[in-house]
């Protein structure tokens, strides 16, 4: 589920790219994102995705069963692909016309991905952090019915 839906309510168009990208790892590496974070890995699917790119060693992230099955730079193109649908700023998500492009262009001149949503915490922006009108508080109220039979 795209960060700015699971935080605000807020969906658009980048929020089905989003889960495209999740989708396309959970794929590329045979685990569900939900069941990814384990003691072996001690990260979640993004975060360990996100490291190994860094780290240049994203065919890590593949599922072992399809070892020497596939092209390895088809592969590193699904990953940064992946990637860019994951970054945290839905605006700096490609569209998904961009994405069918991507996919089936020969070249990997694709914009370099910023960290995922959800790797390490949401980013907090300045503008939210220290708003005037923001309240350390909230009021909650709740009204309780009890139906009891004649």
């Amino acid at each position: 589920m795209a960060p700015e839906y699971a935080m605000e309510g807020f969906f658009s168009v980048k929020s089905d790219v989003f889960s495209f990208g999740v989708i396309l790892l959970e794929i590329l590496c045979g685990k569900k994102i939900s069941g990814f974070y384990v003691s072996e890995h001690g990260q979640s699917l993004l975060s360990c995705a996100w490291n190994l790119w860094c780290e240049g060693k994203c065919l890590e992230l593949m599922d072992p069963i399809l070892e020497d099955s596939y092209a390895e730079n088809e592969v590193l193109k699904c990953i940064h692909i992946a990637l860019l649908c994951v970054q945290e700023d839905a605006a700096d998500r490609p569209t998904m016309s961009t994405i069918v492009v991507m996919l089936a262009s020969d070249t990997m001149s694709f914009p370099m991905p910023s960290r995922p949503a959800f790797s390490v915490g949401r980013k907090v922006t300045e503008d939210l952090s220290t708003s005037k009108d923001s309240k350390d508080a909230s009021i909650n109220e709740v009204t309780l019915s009890s139906i009891k039979p004649r």
